[in-house]
């Protein structure tokens, strides 16, 4: 059985160069190309997209070639099914025409998924299919209705995972390769001699291929290849599950498919975060996010080969499966995969940190939310001027803000007389501060008009910059509070016996409030 292995991946890798080779002058000269297009395409020049084919054919032949092997040697039948290598070949082959219509002509998300759905139902009727979640569900085996939907999505996921990190030359590709390594060794150690043999044919034609695909790429794999990849390796999953223990099946095909994986996570979640099409195409894959952090083509593509080789060799440690080894793995791929996406810098989810501790801080948030309302109930039925700004000094003093500057407008009526001018009362968080636009800071001008729609001064609120979040909803402030006020000031300088003319001082009022 080992020199059957070896034959059919050698005869797969020659192949592929081969026609790899033919495949990309043919495109080229038909016009069958990939323009850069959309400020989303890495390369500068057209270059043929149709590799897809080459690994098609080379890994055809092979197949070909075992069967009509078996036909002189009937001992190479020992242990294998034809039957259940058609149940593979057949939606496979129906993926790959998908592909090469898209590369083609483009084809939309709709017809794409329909067709990946119908090659994944041909899968389930052939026996290749999901029977039980025991991480989640414990021994409980799923009816067909259940079994079905959750067959066709991983199906689904794992075809679509491997076209969406198919953004650089040789990523795909590469990650595909080590993946498909996992997949042989899994079916070796279970005895599926299908699984191992459709495995490494699909290994050789794959290695034959990125000798043109790798930086600086002169073919590009295309939908063609890396739909077709992403389904063979979804069904060998599926087929190789049905030999294997229940947990073996289902944790092993996850982790070894890691990055295809977590780049489909990552790009779902980051277009619903931010409100946007899931089929939107965008520039902040991990590749992108790795090329603007200065990282050049080549090392970009180098980096997530580590990451795909951690993933496979992770992968391999569950063939022994025990608490500790779990425990290991997990706590592995879950450290690397926080601190990477930390790293990568992602707007989207660095909302959702800021959401997280704003809701961490929602008691504070309270406290000087509370405090604006005070004020406002408190300013309805301020009596004097010393009470205005005592209501201000209190609401200030509790709240996020870190100084205030009240400027009052004179009219006609007020009692203090016509065209006096009120000096502006100012507070400050810190000492020594007499005016705290000294300080960089932000500002916020909230114009004083009155219900009666008379206008009297503004108030201006300070923030120091600081990197801490504003602990506060700003809305209060804007809203209720800043006519309050101007109704506040317009009762008490228009009533008769008002205090005084001018305020204190403003660092008198400073100094006793700190």
């Amino acid at each position: 059985m080992t020199v059957l292995f070896l034959g059919i991946f050698a005869v797969s890798l020659v192949v592929s160069f081969a026609a790899t080779r033919q495949v990309r002058d043919i495109a080229s000269r038909r016009g069958w190309v990939s323009l850069p297009k959309d400020g989303r395409h890495v390369h500068e020049s057209a270059l043929p997209r149709l590799g897809g084919a080459a690994i098609f054919l080379a890994f055809s032949l092979s197949l070909v070639l075992w069967l009509g092997l078996a036909l002189l040697y009937p001992r190479l039948l020992e242990g294998l099914a034809p039957t259940t290598l058609l149940r593979i070949y057949v939606p496979a082959c129906l993926i790959f025409c998908l592909g090469i219509y898209d590369d083609l002509h483009g084809a939309g998300p709709y017809l794409k998924f329909s067709v990946q759905a119908i090659a994944a139902t041909m899968l389930f009727l052939g026996g290749m299919r999901i029977l039980d979640l025991p991480v989640l569900f414990g021994s409980h085996t799923f009816p067909w209705f259940v079994g079905l939907p959750l067959t066709v999505l991983w199906v689904v996921a794992i075809t679509n995972a491997f076209n969406l990190i198919d953004g650089l030359d040789g990523l795909a590709a590469g990650s595909a390769l080590f993946s498909t390594v996992v997949v042989f060794v899994v079916a070796l150690v279970n005895h599926s001699w299908l699984g191992s043999l459709m495995s490494v044919a699909l290994a050789g034609a794959i290695l034959g291929f990125l000798r043109f695909n790798f930086n600086p790429a002169t073919i590009f794999l295309g939908d063609s290849g890396s739909l077709f990849i992403g389904f063979l390796l979804s069904a060998l999953a599926l087929a190789g599950a049905q030999k294997a223990p229940t947990f073996v099946a289902v944790a092993i095909p996850v982790v070894s498919f890691g990055l295809p994986i977590l780049e489909t996570a990552l790009s779902i979640l980051r277009r619903l975060i931010s409100g946007r099409p899931i089929f939107t195409a965008d520039r902040e894959h991990i590749h992108h996010k790795l090329l603007q952090l200065g990282l050049s083509h080549r090392q970009v593509v180098i980096v997530l080969y580590a990451v795909s080789a951690l993933f496979a060799m992770l992968s391999l440690f569950l063939l022994w499966p025990t608490g500790s080894t779990l425990g290991l793995v997990l706590a592995v791929v879950g450290t690397g995969v926080w601190l990477g996406v930390q790293h990568l810098n992602y707007l989207e989810f660095g909302e959702l940190r800021r959401v997280a501790q704003r809701t961490i801080e929602q008691r504070q948030i309270v406290i000087n939310n509370l405090s604006v309302r005070r004020a406002v109930e408190e300013l309805k039925v301020a009596a004097d001027f010393d009470q205005v700004r005592s209501i201000l000094l209190a609401a200030f003093d509790s709240n996020d803000f870190d100084g205030f500057e009240l400027q009052v407008k004179s009219l006609p009526e007020d009692q203090v007389g016509f065209g006096e001018v009120y000096k502006p009362f100012q507070w400050s968080k810190f000492p020594h501060i007499v005016s705290i636009s000294s300080l960089p800071s932000w500002k916020l001008t909230l114009d004083l008009m009155t219900t009666a729609n008379r206008r009297r001064g503004s108030l201006v609120v300070y923030r120091v910059y600081s990197q801490r979040d504003l602990q506060l909803d700003v809305n209060l402030v804007t809203s209720a509070f800043p006519t309050a006020l101007a109704d506040a000031l317009d009762r008490v300088l228009t009533a008769p016996e008002v205090l005084e003319t001018e305020p204190q001082h403003d660092v008198q009022y400073l100094a006793a409030n700190l």
